[in-house]
């Protein structure tokens, strides 16, 4: 994974705002859905140069850094690492921004989708972006 630094000018795949039904009693958001959020942003960037349906295939790895909280506005940035025959690995980088402008960055992730047909089975990616 890449020590990358903040998101300064880049576009957001996703952008979202945590909300109390996705935290514990604690107010601190639960990872699964901050990993859902991360997945969502990857499956973007994914299908955009896949230039068709993609499906998630491995998370392979991914480090929590700081807890994200209810009202946190929460942007995932997503960029394509790897391109292979049919697969794509993804990092993605999530940043939050607290009450106060307070902006940093809470996870990062590496994660795989393999391009499929309508079928559902592998299918080249496309070497042009």
């Amino acid at each position: 994974m890449s020590d990358s630094p903040s998101p300064g000018n880049r576009e957001p795949a996703l952008r979202t705002v945590a909300m109390p039904a996705d935290a514990n009693p604690n107010g601190d958001i639960f990872g699964g859905w901050l990993m859902a959020q991360m997945d969502l942003a990857g499956s973007v960037v994914a299908v955009r140069r896949a230039r068709g349906r993609v499906v998630t295939v491995a998370v392979e790895a991914m480090s929590f850094h700081r807890p994200v909280m209810v009202g946190d506005l929460v942007s995932c940035y997503a960029h394509v690492v790897r391109i292979g025959r049919t697969s794509l690995t993804v990092e993605i980088d999530t940043w939050v921004e607290r009450l106060g402008s307070v902006t940093e960055k809470v996870t990062e992730g590496v994660f795989t989708y393999v391009a499929v047909d309508a079928d559902g089975q592998p299918r080249p990616v496309s070497v042009a972006p």
